[in-house]
This record gives structure tokens, sequence and C-alpha cells, in this order.
């Protein structure tokens, strides 16, 4: 009986086959985005979930408040003694591991006499840590052992990382190199390190994405983090600290006792406190971020499981009405096959057992469809993305969900409307739907389907303007043909500045040179201070950023003074230079009136008087508000040339560039950016959810618009007869095109006005995440509205082009 079940569903499918293709298309696209979200989320969330402790690590967040406690943040880095602290005052943590992540390190491979081979920057993936990290992290060891972290000068490479510098890791081991730290801003020196081990490559899914793990105590880490006392010291950028409690042991009550024990440590003036934050939830805390800077918040998450649903809701939609327009033309088959005895359960499986078909089949296309399309998702997202259905019983269980679901969702209700035919009407020809209410299902599909396609669409459309607004709006300072080049100061090379300087000036092409800390706009690279203004007994409860800069940075960058003069050159920290948020921030409005006050930072190591204010720009991305600024001189502290060049011959310049810096500084890699493309990367996640927004709406309009041509189908065979006669009347062509396309046109109306206020919700809160963000304009929900009545009548005009041009004889021959 089963197996006559499917050879009939077989034949039937074969005989409708430009309706079981449209089915099959529809489906195969919409399950084909369920995987593809699905295999993106299942990614997401299976970060770090591999490690055996996983449930029992902890990350120390700081919680950084102001007096009032009005303003709280939160921040992956910790003050230099907390580590130690934890060590010893809190004996209930089982394992705490100190981790400094540097970045832009110069990693140098030596011969048996020292003599450089090789040279290679790591922009980031360098890490100081103890061997206790791996007591909370799991990843394998090939050769070497863990506690040789336990003795400075010892690193762990990665296997991709041993095979870089010396070609095969086996030869690795035991081997020398060098490493110039560019991650710490006191750190200057050159470090030999022994090649004590070698790790298996951190896999994909993980936060930790390390190239070298090197003994915590080598260097700056053993004389000045490990030996700190100083809470209040504030160039702890990039230090964090993770910890492991015993089983059963609860993090509230951690937390309660860190908060009293930093209210004894540190000053008055310092309100931050301490808390312990899951393993768990480190990869999608986007405030605190991560160490592979790939944060993505839960609510990104359950919005893409939500555009799935919709989508995969689409296409179902799309199946039934296809199936019950194909209802018409069916009629005498159920009619038969009722006369000869089948009854309604027998003809209900029939017809599932024919949705099974076409669901399997879709199943298997979008299958080849997502294996076919992920190389591109990953080019778009920078992800690594696969599918694995063998050997992944999550992904068999969503593939065998998908299918039952679908089944369900998409056959069900045609099985019932074409169960339910009278045998008689249907053989006599004389078969309509008897009422209103199966029609107005699929009119409420159809609006369904255009509420979810005109909302991706308007917001598909805010995000492309937002993303607009942050390429093309004014920053306050010249980003154009600007050239940034890292390099790292020793004593050795701040006597050559100066040279430097002058040999560039001579360059044709270069119009400006400027030595700094700092770009003037970074997203996270800051340093952050506390200050003291005027001789203020106390801290302030807010921090600035601190620009450590030469006196040609104004000029190169094109900043413009308010008040006050530029810094004088010098090689020392002598004045500062603040911009009009600092002013403000102070409650005063003139900005000459900060001129000749004393600003003290870094805990009073740094205490000078104010020269100048500059017009603010943003020194952040357009997420946050401007931050008070101030700038200062420190040839010690730069780390970085800004060259603004001609924009003409670029080439050419960047060649002369080269050749003066490999002259000038030989044993530093050269290496550039351009200031607009750093920027630009600033908003690389937005651009990349635009796109794949713009993917999900294309898919959904073209998925609605399936849906409306199974409408027009059943329209057009239901009124084949009216048609007839309303020609035989005298109606034009126009006339029967109008009467197909204005009922379409309301429930498209009809889906407007409901999708409009819906994104407009939606979209308003996410913009409320930017400080600086554009308003959603009238005309902008109108042009998705527009476009997908453009493109909705385009798809039925077929069927009422078709219509209004038959025959009537043809119609009317029966009659």
């Amino acid at each position: 009986m089963l197996r006559n079940y499917f050879k009939t569903a077989f034949r039937t499918l074969v005989r409708h086959l430009n309706y079981t293709i449209i089915n099959v298309a529809g489906l195969t696209v919409g399950i084909a985005v369920c995987m593809m979200i699905f295999v993106i989320i299942q990614y997401q969330t299976s970060f770090d979930t591999y490690h055996a402790n996983r449930s029992r690590v902890y990350r120390v967040l700081t919680e950084h408040r102001s007096t009032d406690a009005a303003n709280i943040s939160f921040s992956k880095d910790v003050p230099f003694p907390l580590p130690n602290a934890l060590k010893t005052s809190f004996p209930q943590i089982e394992k705490v591991t100190p981790i400094f992540a540097s970045n832009n390190d110069q990693i140098l491979v030596t011969d048996e006499n020292g003599k450089t081979l090789q040279q290679f920057i790591e922009p980031k993936g360098v890490f100081f840590t103890e061997p206790s990290f791996f007591e909370l992290f799991d990843f394998p060891l090939l050769a070497g052992t863990y506690n040789s972290l336990q003795e400075p000068n010892n690193v762990l490479l990665s296997k991709a990382t041993a095979e870089k510098y010396f070609g095969d890791w086996h030869l690795a081991l035991n081997k020398t190199i060098k490493i110039q730290v560019g991650g710490y801003v006191f750190e200057h020196g050159t470090e030999v390190l022994k090649v004590s081990g070698i790790l298996e490559n951190p896999p994909t899914n993980t936060d930790f994405q390390f190239k070298a793990l090197v003994a915590y105590g080598t260097g700056f880490t053993g004389s000045l983090m490990n030996k700190s006392i100083d809470w209040n010291d504030r160039t702890n950028q990039g230090f964090s600290c993770f910890v492991r409690l015993p089983e059963q042991t609860a993090a509230s009550g951690i937390n309660k006792e860190l908060a009293s024990y930093a209210a004894k440590v540190q000053s008055a003036d310092n309100k931050d406190v301490y808390q312990l934050q899951a393993l768990a939830d480190v990869h999608y805390d986007t405030q605190a971020g991560n160490f592979s800077n790939t944060a993505i918040s839960k609510q990104l998450i359950n919005v893409l499981w939500v555009i799935a649903a919709f989508i995969l809701l689409i296409a179902c939609v799309n199946f039934v009405n296809l199936s019950t327009a194909q209802a018409v033309n069916r009629a005498k088959e159920v009619g038969v096959r009722k006369v000869l005895g089948s009854n309604k359960s027998q003809l209900q499986i029939q017809f599932i057992v024919e949705t099974f078909l076409v669901v399997l089949f879709a199943v298997i296309l979008a299958i080849i469809l997502t294996v076919l399309t992920l190389p591109y998702i990953n080019q778009l997202l920078n992800l690594s993305l696969s599918l694995q259905i063998v050997d992944r019983v999550q992904t068999l269980l969503f593939l065998l969900a998908i299918t039952i679901g679908v089944t369900v969702l998409a056959g069900f209700y045609a099985a019932l409307v074409l169960s339910r035919f009278n045998p008689i009407e249907a053989l006599k020809s004389r078969f309509k739907v008897n009422s209103g209410k199966g029609l107005s299902l699929r009119r409420g599909l159809v609006v369904f389907q255009f509420i979810n396609a005109q909302a991706l669409i308007i917001g598909t459309l805010v995000i492309v303007k937002q993303m607009n607004f942050f390429m093309n709006a004014p920053l306050g300072f010249q980003k154009e043909a600007v050239v940034n080049i890292p390099f790292r100061v020793d004593s050795l090379r701040i006597s050559r500045l100066d040279y430097l300087r002058g040999k560039l000036m001579s360059i044709k092409g270069v119009e400006g040179v400027s030595f700094s800390s700092n770009t003037p706009v970074e997203d996270g690279a800051d340093n952050w201070t506390s200050f003291r203004f005027n001789n203020a007994t106390k801290e302030s409860d807010y921090k600035v950023i601190t620009k450590f800069t030469d006196d040609q940075y104004l000029s190169t960058y094109h900043l413009q003074l308010v008040a006050g003069r530029n810094l004088k050159p010098s090689g020392y920290t002598q004045e500062f230079v603040v911009n009009e948020s600092f002013v403000r921030s102070l409650g005063i409005k003139n900005p000459e009136d900060v001129l000749r006050k004393k600003v003290s930072i870094w805990n009073g190591l740094i205490n000078c008087e104010v020269v100048g204010v500059v017009k603010d720009f943003n020194n952040r991305s357009f997420r946050d508000q401007v931050a008070p600024l101030v700038m200062t001189t420190n040839n010690t502290m730069y780390n970085q040339a800004g060259i603004q060049l001609t924009a003409t011959n670029i080439p050419a310049t960047l060649a002369a560039v080269k050749a003066l810096f490999s002259e000038t500084i030989p044993d530093f890699v050269f290496e550039y950016k351009f200031l607009d493309e750093k920027v630009d990367g600033f908003y690389r996640s937005e651009m990349q959810l635009a796109q794949l927004y713009q993917l999900f709406a294309i898919i959904a309009i073209f998925l609605s618009c399936l849906g409306l041509y199974g409408l027009a189908s059943f329209m057009a065979a239901q009124r084949v007869k009216e048609v007839g006669i309303r020609k035989v009347l005298g109606a034009s062509t126009g006339n029967i095109i109008y009467l197909f396309t204005k009922e379409f046109i309301l429930l498209i109306g009809i889906a407007f006005a409901i999708a409009t206020p819906l994104a407009w919700y939606y979209m308003h809160q996410w913009l409320q995440d930017y400080a600086y963000r554009i308003e959603i304009v009238w005309w902008l929900p109108l042009i998705g509205g527009i476009g997908a009545l453009v493109i909705a009548l385009l798809t039925i005009s077929f069927q009422a082009v078709k219509a209004a041009v038959a025959k009537p004889v043809k119609s009317l021959r029966t009659e």
C-alpha cells in the first residue's frame, strides 16, 4: 500500500511538472537559507565549548563606575595586581591565570650566533601567560611541556607559527627567537625566547587565536606587571585574568567578596569593582569584547533565527498557495478516487506523501546549494564554515526536523482541502471553492509573506543608509591619502626621528609627517586615564583618552585649533592640548578658560598646563560619542608615523618611503595601512550584516513572488469563464489586467501598512546602539513598499496578460 502511495505521488508530480519545479525551487531556497543560518549559528555557539572545565571557568571583568554610579561600563582589562591578589586573598578559587595579549610584536628568527635571519610582525596572537592556562583551557601539545612556561623566556609556538618561522615545526624545538613587544607602551627592549614546546593549531571556534604563548614573568611582565601593587595604574590595556572555581561554587558569592576587597585596596577616588563572567558568555559580550574581536550578540543570533523561521514559513506558504491553486485542476482526479472507494484519510495520506517527496527532493537540493554557497558566505563573513552532516548529530536532527516540519506545514492544509472535494460536483466540472474562507486564507498568507519581505527590505534600506553615513560623514580630520606606518622606538630610533622626518618631507608626494602613539580615531585601542584638573583634591569620576603626539600632528591630520596654540616641538611631556569635549565635561563653556590650567594624569606622574583646545573630531567610532581627549608630546611613546600624501602617483611615493624606512630603521619590518581603510574596518561587522540582510531581502521577495504567482494561477483557473464572458461583453485587455491586479495591490498595501511600523520600531531600536545615526525618514519605507509592489506586479502580470489575451471561445465552448 505504501509503495502504491509513493508510485502514484511520483507520477502525479511528473504529470504536473511546472508546479513541481516551482514548489521544489521555492522550498529549496527557503530550506537552504534556513540551513545556512543554522550553520552560522551552530558555529557561533560552539566557541570554547570543548574545554573540559568550561562550566567552571570565568573571566574577571572590570566594572567602571562613576562617583554617583550612574554611568557603568565593562572592560576585559584588569589592574596588574589583581591576579596575585586573587591567589593570596581568595583561597576558594582553584586556579588563577593572568593573560597579557600583546599586539604589533616583531619576531626575529636568529641563527646560533644571534644573527637575524628573518623578521615577522605579528599584529596579534602573542599571549603572555602561566602553565595554569592549560588547566583552564584544552589545547593539545605536540612536543615539549606545558610547565616550561613556569620559567621566564620560554615560549610555546603553534604548529602553523613554528612552520612559518622554521619551515618544519619539528626543527623549531629548542631554537631561540627574539621578541620586541609592541603591546605595552613602556616596553622598548628585546627579549630572547627559547622554543620549549609546539602546540596544535587552535581551532577556529575559540577566542584564543594564539600564535605564541610566552612565559608570564618574561621581561616587563615579570619586572613590572607581576610585581605591581598599583591598583590605579591605567596602562593595563590587554591585561586580563581568568579563574577556575571548584564545583558547586557560585560566582555570585565571589563577586560580593571582590566588591568588598576592591573597596579596601583601591583609593577612595577609584570606584571600579570586579566581577566574574562565565566563559560561556564571553563570546557574546560585545561591550567588553574578546581577544579575537569576534564577539556576536545573542540578540543578533535570535534575529537570525527569526529570519530563518520567517523565510521557511514564506516557502511553506508558497507551497500551500500553489497546491490549492492546482486543486481546481485535480478536482476530477479526487472525484474519481472517491467514486472508486478512496476515503478521506487515504486521500490525505496520498497528498502528504506527494508533499514529502517534494520536500525530500528540496532538502537534497538545499544541501547541495548550501555546500556551493558556503564559500561565498565564508568570504562575506570572514568565517570558516562547513556543512558536516554525517559526523554531526545536530545537523542530522536539524535536517530531519526540517523535513518533517515542512511536510506538515506545507502539506497538511493542501491535503485537507483536496480531500474534502465533493465527488459529484467535481465530476460534473462544477467544482468551486464554496466559501470565501479558503480564498481569504490564501490572501492572508500572501499578506503574511509580504509583511516579512517588506520588513526585510525596509530594514535593509535603513542599514545600508546607516553604512553610507558611516563611510561618508565628516570625521573632523583628514583621512584620505594618509598612510600609517607602525614602528617601535628605542634609544637609537628616537635619535633618528628628526632625520627620518626631514628625509620623508624631501620625498616628492609627501605633504606632512607626524609621529604619535595613535591615529586620531581608534576603535578600542586608546589609552584611558583618570585626571585631576586645576590642582583638584580628587580624580575625576570619568576617564579621558591620552594621545602622545608631536607638534606636526595637528597639521598632518588637519585638526583645527579653537583656542590657544599648538604643542611646541619636544621629546618630553611639557604641555597639553585638549579637545572641546574635555572642556564641556568640566562644565566650562569658553575654551579660553581652560588655558594655563594644570591637568594631572596617570596618578600624578604627568602634570602639565593646557596650552590649546582643538575642535572636536571623532576620536572613536560612530557607535560612541566623542570622548574627552588630552594630547601631549613624548617621543618614547611614539609607535607609528602618519604620512600625508598627495593624491597623485601614490605607489611611487610609497616605494620611496619604504626605501627610506629600510635605510633608517633597517631592523624593523615595513608595513603600512591607509587611514581610510582602517576607519572602514571599524564597521566591517555592520557591512557584513548589511550584505547578509540584502541577500535575505532578495530571497524573501523572490519567495513571496512565487506565492503571488500561485494565487494568480488560482484566480486565473477559477475565473476563466468569467473572463470569457467579460470579453464577450466588451471588456478590454486593460480591464482584465486591472481585474486581476487590483486585489494584489490591495493585499500588498495591507502588508505595507503592517510592515512599516514594525520595521520602523525594530530598526529605530537598532540605531540606538550608535551615538551618531540617521533618522528614518518617511520616504525610506515608501521606497521599500513601491519596490515590492513593482516586483509583485511584474510577477502576476504573466498570468494577468495570459488571461486577458485568451480567446473567449475556448473558455465558453462547454457552455
